[in-house]
């Protein structure tokens, strides 16, 4: 190569490929931040205005990458981050046990006792979601295609059980964590290299449906309902294609939400409440999805 051919080279370049600190004297100038590249300047990229590249970068990248790692359809799994596996639930329920004894007068250690129990009583959906991980994990291996790969919100509880799950069966997961006040962080048993970060929830939840062909819910709060109901109104309004979605526990959720009473007052329509079906096995849950799509592959 010519040594005009390697300036050519040199030239075509992008301009992160140079570090310029490393080629410039030390001077007054060089050290002030406004001669700092934009793309390596922190504090400009956090300012207000900059806002609108912030949110595209956070559609671009976890897109890029997961094109890159051959991803074309995910099964999302919701569920909360309280309801730890049975070992754990009983532990924490010894601990207020004796917290309680100590004081036996406090209504407050009382109530906490309670709703140790109620968790200790739905840990069984911890293993139920690790067990649905392992499944749909092993029918991806074992079928030709393109199979759909668990996807979690990256936390503890059943979405850490849905992760586990699919790292015990030798495959991939994703996790989409999401910046807190108090930090989150990705449970263990994700994929590494599929482990994304969001500073937008808006961002991550288009995340969770982009490549989404079912959502599993199990029993969760807040942030769990969050997430079922933008999906369905989503496909209520036909922003996405319909899909299944499964909410595991019928008695729990008939409980949380009287989908029906939104029917009889005339909130929503027969078709919306049957946007969604109860399941009570992760057999169950993954039949149900093969057979939707019986006639549909998950790659289109």
């Amino acid at each position: 190569m010519s040594e005009r051919q390697k300036d050519n080279e040199v030239s075509l370049c992008p301009p992160e490929h140079f570090d310029s600190e490393e080629l410039v004297l030390d001077t007054p100038q060089t050290r002030s931040p406004s001669f700092k590249p934009a793309y390596k300047d922190s504090d400009f990229l956090l300012r207000d205005e900059l806002r609108p590249m912030r949110v595209h970068l956070e559609l671009l990248k976890p897109e890029m990458l997961q094109q890159e790692a051959g991803i074309t359809s995910t099964l999302v799994v919701f569920g909360s981050s309280r309801i730890p596996d049975r070992q754990e639930a009983e532990k924490n329920l010894e601990a207020e046990k004796q917290k309680l004894a100590a004081n036996s007068s406090d209504s407050r250690l009382l109530k906490n006792v309670d709703i140790a129990s109620k968790i200790l009583e739905k840990s069984h959906y911890y293993e139920m979601a690790r067990e649905l991980g392992r499944l749909v994990t092993t029918a991806a291996g074992e079928e030709e295609g393109h199979q759909p790969v668990i996807i979690t919100g990256s936390g503890g509880g059943i979405m850490e059980a849905a992760n586990r799950g699919a790292s015990e069966a030798g495959g991939r997961s994703i996790g989409l964590n999401i910046v807190l006040p108090r930090e989150q962080s990705p449970n263990a048993y994700v994929t590494p290299e599929l482990s994304f970060q969001f500073q937008y929830f808006a961002l991550r939840k288009m995340h969770f449906l982009m490549r989404a062909i079912a959502l599993v819910v199990f029993p969760g709060g807040f942030g769990t309902l969050d997430e079922l109901f933008e999906t369905l109104t989503l496909i209520q309004t036909k922003k996405v294609e319909r899909m299944p979605v499964l909410l595991f526990g019928e008695e729990y959720w008939k409980g949380i939400v009287n989908f029906q009473r939104l029917v009889d007052e005339g909130m929503i329509d027969q078709q919306d409440f049957e946007s969604f079906q109860y399941v009570e096995t992760p057999a169950e849950a993954w039949q149900h999805i093969q057979n939707y799509y019986a006639e549909k592959p998950f790659s289109e």
